[in-house]
């Protein structure tokens, strides 16, 4: 068996043999029912033209105004980016960088990369930085949060109306028309286009090296890339082994996998205190000032007739981040002491922490839209408050452990029965 003939499951490890798949249709691990890949028509020029299709849609939802608020005779409009500066000015630096990392670098990442290398696989040859680019697209779909962002827009807008007079723009049907367009571009599995571009000729006038598969050695331990998908034999020669495809580090299991877990599960318990405690945002208007946490937000939602958002905002902001908290320290416990209680409902678990962790950072970009909007000078200001900083850091802190988190350890004490793991 060659190399290009195995899959390995990034929950469990096991080995599988790659089969074509129709569209749609999915192909999930014998052992622990994760998604090892997706069928899609591998055609180059059509993901081109989707992408370029986001892209342009990404640029209009930047540079257009998403919404304005008219009360007594003040106007004030606001674009992400506009937002994002009005953090940055009031000394809540950390926040606007976060919160331009997620929802403007990381996705224009993702779709700039993909159109330069579905564009030049569509021409019949690899770009230059092909491999870096296709692993960016890897790195900025795990931290992008476009859709996250288009519910907190939802939850702002529906905020503002009790408060002033709402005109929507063409950045909030651009936004919303993104997320769908996200979607599908999500569809486009990076290890797909290496496979389609990795025997193409590369750039002119450039030493290209020649890759070719080669079978495994026979009862050598197997070692799979997380960014390509090979699958290698361990070379006890190096050191560190790198991936002949894409240059990626090998390993057989993430270094230090369960102590890195515990280091940033124990500093976003101790900051989550703060995050509920403090205030998230300060309102200063003609009635005085007054301080608005977490919890003040959902009950203003209940009282005022929108049970639904003030749930979802509980759920996102409040019950979300304990739950991945409790999770996370069962998860690293659990494998600390190589328990064999349970690992696929373990793995399901860690699947939902992986999930849900990214929804807690609503309340963020509520605070991002709701500070840029309400600027009405003396009539009514409202600013970001230190509560905000602390629950960033639990939401990235989170989700940093999560995916320092092995999933693999799960099944290491497990028996076998005969299964390759890599």
């Amino acid at each position: 068996m060659h190399r290009y003939d195995l899959i390995s499951c990034h929950d469990c490890g096991v080995l599988h043999q790659h089969r074509p798949l129709r569209s749609r249709e999915k192909a999930r691990c014998v052992r622990c029912r994760s998604i090892l890949y997706r069928g899609i028509h591998p055609d180059a020029g059509r993901m081109a033209a989707i992408t370029l299709a986001a892209l342009f849609t990404f640029l209009i939802a930047q540079f257009f105004p998403i919404v304005e608020l008219e009360v007594g005779g003040y106007n004030s409009s606001a674009t992400l980016l506009g937002a994002i500066r009005v953090l940055w000015t009031e000394q809540m630096q950390l926040v606007a960088v976060v919160v331009f990392l997620f929802t403007i670098l990381l996705p224009a990442v993702e779709l700039g990369s993909l159109l330069y290398v579905t564009m030049s696989l569509r021409a019949g040859r690899r770009p230059p930085g092909f491999d870096h680019l296709l692993r960016a697209v890897g790195m900025a779909r795990r931290w992008g949060m476009t859709e996250v962002l288009m519910i907190g827009i939802l939850i702002t807008i529906i905020k503002m109306t009790s408060l002033a007079e709402v005109v929507l723009h063409p950045g909030l049907f651009a936004f919303g028309a993104l997320t769908i367009m996200l979607a599908i571009v999500v569809s486009f599995d990076p290890k797909t286009l290496w496979n389609i571009g990795e025997h193409l000729p590369g750039p002119r006038r450039v030493a290209q090296k020649t890759f070719k598969y080669a079978a495994l050695v026979k009862g050598a331990p197997l070692l799979a890339c997380h960014a390509c998908g090979l699958v290698e034999s361990l070379k006890y020669t190096v050191r560190h082994q790198y991936c002949a495809r894409c240059g990626a580090s090998l390993h057989r299991r993430r270094p230090d996998s369960v102590g890195r877990t515990w280091a940033f599960l124990l500093a976003a318990t101790i900051l989550y205190i703060p995050a509920n405690l403090l205030p998230v945002m300060y309102t200063h208007s003609l009635f005085g000032k007054e301080d608005d946490t977490i919890i003040s937000g959902v009950v203003f939602f209940w009282n005022s007739g929108s049970p639904g958002l003030a749930a979802i905002i509980f759920i996102a902001s409040i019950v979300v981040p304990v739950a991945k908290l409790a999770a996370l320290a069962l998860l690293a416990w659990t494998a600390q002491r190589r328990s064999r209680w349970r690992p696929l409902q373990r793995t399901v678990l860690y699947r939902i922490v992986e999930f849900v962790g990214r929804w807690s950072m609503l309340d963020i970009f509520v605070i991002t839209l709701t500070v840029a909007l309400v600027r009405f000078q003396s009539l009514a200001v409202i600013t970001a408050g230190p509560g905000a900083l602390a629950f960033c850091a639990v939401v990235v802190l989170t989700m940093i452990a999560s995916m320092q988190f092995d999933p693999r350890l799960i099944w290491d004490p497990i028996d076998t029965h005969g299964e390759k793991h890599a």
